[in-house]
């Protein structure tokens, strides 16, 4: 799914391309519409946004969000497979496009969401939005201290415990992989088996791979937000390749309906099964 560093370049694209922009028309697109789109207010996706100007967007874990000139929020929430796509009329749509919004110089903001997994939400207070409150803080905004204290709470794996967003947003499958093999963590370690020097790596990790990731995205996406590069990638979806530290061929485990891969030599300990 995009994720922090992904999100963080698209919202920056945005913020050059779209914002003070009115939206001239909005045009819903079924069935991928019916799937997606959620209507919070009651008020409306056309009648809601239709003639509105985009003041301001901004990102919050692994969520968009568009702020207007109306009394009305769009919330995107891509999950796995949501994209968005800046283009013009004469692009071809891809085909699972649910919405595009138009704007006065015919330029286009599209969503489009290959398996529909995401959700587009109108609403007008964030806090009806699915998921939203329970985020944690962001993780540029946690100080070393801050995330030991919660990380406390939570005894389970720590791969599990970075990717469910309440200790700390924007972390998804993908990154967690790229963190825990920058700390030399195995995934399926305890939280609670965590040593302090441990957790204290796991913090440098965490601040170094997704700075790094953002100054990385945001060149090889340049404006096109569709994409999503991860060819940088040390271990996530590279399965039978050589870590790129070590030399040992990075192993992949499906658990909890998702792909973990990591460098046993590396990241040594937890579980042993899968390749």
């Amino acid at each position: 799914m995009p994720e922090l560093p992904e999100l963080e370049a698209v919202r920056e694209v945005l913020n050059k391309r779209v914002i003070g922009k009115k939206i001239e028309r909005v045009e819903l697109i079924q069935p991928t519409a019916a799937l997606v789109m959620r209507d919070l207010t009651r008020g409306g996706f056309v009648e809601s946004l239709t003639d509105a100007k985009i003041k301001t967007i901004a990102r919050r874990g692994k969520f968009l969000l568009f702020d207007f000139d109306k009394p009305a929020q769009l919330v995107i929430n891509p999950k796995l497979t949501g994209r968005l796509q800046l283009a013009t009329g004469k692009d071809k749509r891809y085909k699972k496009t649910a919405v595009v919004f138009t704007f006065a110089d015919e330029t286009e903001l599209r969503y489009f969401d290959d398996k529909a997994m995401g959700q587009v939400y109108l609403t007008d207070d964030t806090q009806r939005v699915p998921d939203f409150t329970r985020m944690g803080p962001e993780p540029f905004e946690i100080t070393r201290e801050q995330f030991r204290e919660r990380l406390k709470p939570y005894r389970g794996e720590i791969k599990g415990v970075l990717t469910r967003g309440d200790s700390v947003a924007g972390i998804g499958n993908a990154y967690a992989d790229e963190i825990l093999w920058h700390a030399e963590l195995h995934p399926f370690r305890k939280r609670t088996q965590l040593t302090s020097e441990e957790i204290e790596r796991l913090y440098d990790a965490i601040q170094t791979t997704l700075r790094e990731s953002i100054e990385i995205v945001r060149v090889e996406m340049g404006e096109n937000i569709h994409l999503k590069p991860r060819d940088f990638f040390n271990v996530h979806m590279k399965t039978g390749e050589a870590c790129p530290r070590c030399g040992t061929t990075i192993s992949e485990i499906s658990a909890h309906q998702r792909i973990t891969n990591f460098c046993r030599t590396c990241q040594p300990g937890g579980l042993i099964r899968g390749m």
